[in-house]
């Protein structure tokens, strides 16, 4: 087995070899695995270990929220060409023993309710997560990778940018290219993808049910698809509702398969991108599957309607 390992003390742009935060054509894969071959990815928590133990709620103003998402990879996968469909099966998922928890004003779903700022640290042995912050309190563990996301093409990330951009200029909430933060530096991170919303390319699902032994099928949008995770959950409910989840450093152990598609688009893999419904999700006890498109398309169109 492959192993991609990382310094976790360090953050990600002390290492900019190792990962990136944006999604661009142009990042550079820092590892080469066939088909079936199971590839370990070290990586580091959401927010590229700002908030670890011993931080406070005083942190929070200092946070360098540009950093967000650090995500391990590139991969190139020998045989993956545009136009095929790439499945990643993720064969385990290890958390780190430290985790943690934010509410951040402003931010999430109930920003109105919750209004004050609060963190949690989580320590995670035996399968459960403990805190001193919340006692009498444990959870149990379901870990998954919140960010999994190919390359995009030269030509999705001009329309890709240019549809957020078009969400922005109708009132609506998208997060443009920003340079603060971003690794790599340059021309990746002047015009890279923000990692924040999902995409036609994978990104920031945030699916709880993708847990170990579940496959992840995504296009192919470059050369050997260049795929990337990071983002670990050891514990998440039904979407971040305070925009955080138990928030860990996690090794994600993958492994690959190309379906190829036919030109006629009668190809195998196909059917994957023409469930009506928006998550093609089987119970929780077994093996996952999760198809980005539809999923994609469905969140795009709601977020493109003004905001009133």
């Amino acid at each position: 087995m492959h192993s991609i390992r990382i310094d976790r003390t360090k953050r990600l742009a002390h290492e900019p070899g190792l990962g990136h935060n944006r999604f661009h054509p142009d990042i550079a894969p820092i590892v080469e695995i066939g088909e079936g071959v199971e590839v370990a990815l070290e990586t580091r928590d959401a927010l590229d270990g700002q908030l670890g133990p011993g931080t406070t709620v005083a942190d929070f103003p200092s946070l360098d929220v540009g950093a967000v998402h650090p995500l391990t990879g590139p991969v190139f996968v020998k045989g993956a060409a545009p136009g095929d469909i790439l499945e990643i099966e993720f064969t385990d998922i290890i958390a780190q023993p430290v985790a943690f928890s934010a509410i951040m004003p402003g931010l999430g779903f109930l920003r109105d309710v919750m209004t004050e700022p609060f963190l949690v640290h989580w320590q995670i042995r035996d399968g459960w997560a403990t805190s001193a912050e919340i006692p009498g309190v444990r959870i149990p563990g379901g870990p998954f990778m919140g960010v999994s996301g190919v390359a995009p093409s030269a030509e999705k990330l001009a329309e890709w940018t240019a549809r957020e951009q078009r969400v922005i200029d109708k009132g609506g909430l998208a997060f443009p290219p920003d340079a603060a933060g971003a690794v790599p530096t340059g021309a990746c991170g002047l015009a890279g993808l923000r990692t924040l919303p999902p995409r036609e390319n994978g990104g920031n699902f945030d699916v709880k049910q993708l847990t170990k032994g579940s496959k992840l099928f995504l296009p192919v949008f470059k050369e050997g698809g260049l795929f990337s995770t990071g983002d670990g959950h050891f514990a998440q409910g039904d979407g971040e509702v305070c925009v955080t989840a138990v928030e860990m450093g996690a090794t994600a152990v993958v492994r690959f398969k190309v379906h190829k598609v036919s030109p006629t688009g009668a190809g195998s893999s196909h059917r994957y991108f023409r469930e009506p419904a928006i998550l093609s999700i089987r119970a929780t006890r077994h093996p996952s599957v999760f198809s980005a498109s539809s999923a994609c398309r469905s969140i795009e169109r709601a977020r493109s309607r003004p905001r009133t």
